[in-house]
């Protein structure tokens, strides 16, 4: 059986969802029929295979679902993988910046933001309580 190939209409959504990345633009899709958000960006809602899908923007508001640290040898500093839970209802992974990766928990509220990171636009997230702050050094400061 020969291999998929990626058509230019099934790369289009993603390929969107990076430039609204690089003009600065949080974006998701919903389907208009069901109003369901999704994310990854695809062709399709996954639950209905409606095709009816249109950009929105992302409030930016989550919480933590699921964390993991990943632990780097001196003087690297450790950095956490999250899944987080957007007030959308859909999960995206990222990574929780602005406190030590140990101290990221289950259950944090958390803000996005868009950061270039190796010359590439990121959603990254920042913890949306003010005492969760600490003076960890973070990498790229």
């Amino acid at each position: 059986m020969p291999l998929a190939i990626k058509t230019d209409a099934v790369l289009a959504p993603e390929r969107d969802y990076l430039e609204f990345l690089a003009q600065g633009r949080f974006m998701i899709q919903r389907s208009r029929s069901s109003g369901r958000h999704v994310f990854y960006p695809r062709i399709a809602e996954p639950q209905t295979g409606a095709s009816d899908l249109e950009w929105v923007p992302a409030c930016g508001l989550g919480t933590v679902y699921a964390i993991t640290v990943m632990r780097q040898r001196d003087p690297a500093d450790n950095y956490n993988v999250a899944l987080i839970d957007l007030d959308e209802g859909v999960r995206m992974m990222s990574r929780v910046e602005g406190m030590a990766a140990e101290s990221v928990r289950i259950g944090l509220r958390v803000k996005a933001r868009i950061a270039q990171v190796s010359d590439q636009p990121l959603v990254l997230f920042d913890p949306l309580n003010d005492d969760a702050v600490d003076t960890a050094p973070h990498a790229g400061t």
